[in-house]
């Protein structure tokens, strides 16, 4: 018997919003698959992640439901609710009349529902401890196969009360056990799966350790300010580009970044209006005359107020910096606009670029090839700018 649809289609949504948000934190990874028809899974618990991690990692067409802690999920109508909609989550007592609460499931597991299950009871401190014999008298009274399933990453994402961090999740399927299996069984294919998906590396790329290990280090700071400063006088190369190459590599650096990118950026503005304002000249390499006709007539007409036009036209932060010099624009009224207008753009694409880089986390080792595509990329964009203000 096929589950409900309206049960396949809150699955799959359940499973959508759990594989974006554990996306967002590091990724999750499955290997394996759930045999069709009805199964019983068991798994490690060390961390509120795992249901989770299940949840996006297991097929949608197995509408799984999650056994869950009554006392705990289901002690008031809010947590309840949370439980249902969110988890797929139904009531497990476990203290008296938890047996018959998963013998409950039985008709669901023949329909073809997998109900997962975690042995041990509450959430352990990474070693698979002993499982009580709930699941396999479910998957002998429903003449199901045992699943054992090995998480690996969650106790690092969201440890036991600890907050929560990025990380890597894994799941590894295993192949079924007959319903007939011992506790003992179970719980020695489950530790066996966790300690194997455990001890897995992620692969890295050499250039990404190094690029990570500068852009978190005083020097990548001081590097994005000189770097950001230089671009408001007369460097060519924006300071987005750096925090494409560092931010990708050290997601966690991301703001710190971007925010001393920005106050390079309006020390670096502060003294080309000083200098332009004493008629001091500069070269500034790709831009254009007319570049510098437009923005010294937006200037003309809204005063600081000008650089707001910056984040989206193209024109280079410098040019703003130098026409503003000339025009001799408060100083205060400058670093004001410019602080909202620069910084607006600056930390947008600084965060983008770390999000970017967790959601690319797993594919670490391919960073030497994203900065072989970013070069040609930046390049041609820069060029196109250039032309169009020709």
């Amino acid at each position: 018997m096929r589950a409900p649809a309206p049960s396949r289609v809150h699955s799959l949504l359940r499973r959508a919003l759990w594989w974006s948000v554990l996306t967002l934190t590091g990724g999750v990874e499955r290997r394996g698959h759930l045999p069709r028809g009805g199964c019983v899974v068991v798994a490690n618990h060390s961390s509120h992640a795992d249901t989770a991690a299940l949840l996006a990692g297991l097929d949608a067409r197995h509408t799984p439901a999650i056994g869950a802690a009554a006392d705990y999920w289901f002690s008031s109508p809010w947590r309840s609710r949370v439980c249902r909609r969110l988890a797929a989550g139904f009531p497990v007592r476990r203290k008296g009349g938890g047996l018959d609460d998963l013998l409950s499931m039985s008709d669901e597991l023949r329909s073809g529902r997998a109900v997962v299950l975690f042995p041990e009871g509450t959430r352990g401190d990474g070693e698979v401890g002993s499982f009580h014999r709930g699941a396999l008298l479910l998957a002998e009274r429903a003449g199901v196969p045992v699943v054992p399933v090995g998480i690996a990453g969650t106790n690092r994402l969201l440890p036991k009360h600890g907050r929560l961090r990025s990380a890597l999740v894994r799941i590894r399927i295993g192949d079924p056990l007959p319903a007939s299996s011992t506790p003992e069984e179970a719980r020695a294919a489950v530790a066996a799966l966790h300690q194997r998906t455990n001890a897995e590396s992620l692969r890295d790329s050499v250039v990404r350790r190094r690029v990570a290990a500068v852009a978190a280090s005083r020097r990548g700071l001081a590097l994005g300010f000189v770097w950001a400063g230089a671009e408001a006088l007369s460097w060519p190369l924006m300071p987005e580009l750096l925090l494409a190459v560092a931010c990708v590599a050290a997601p966690r650096a991301a703001l710190k970044l971007s925010l001393t990118a920005l106050a390079g950026s309006l020390a670096g503005s502060l003294l080309a209006i000083q200098l332009a304002s004493s008629g001091v000249e500069l070269p500034r390499p790709l831009t254009t005359a007319r570049m510098h006709t437009e923005v010294a007539a937006q200037i003309a007409t809204e005063g600081a107020r000008a650089v707001r036009h910056q984040p989206w036209n193209g024109i280079p932060f410098k040019v703003y910096a130098a026409e503003a010099g000339r025009a001799k624009v408060p100083v205060t009224d400058w670093l004001a606009e410019a602080a909202t207008a620069r910084g607006t753009r600056t930390l947008t694409v600084g965060l983008a670029f770390a999000a970017f880089g967790l959601l690319m986390r797993r594919w670490r080792r391919l960073y030497p090839g994203y900065l072989m595509l970013l070069g040609p990329a930046f390049t041609a964009g820069l060029t196109l700018v250039v032309l169009s203000w020709r």
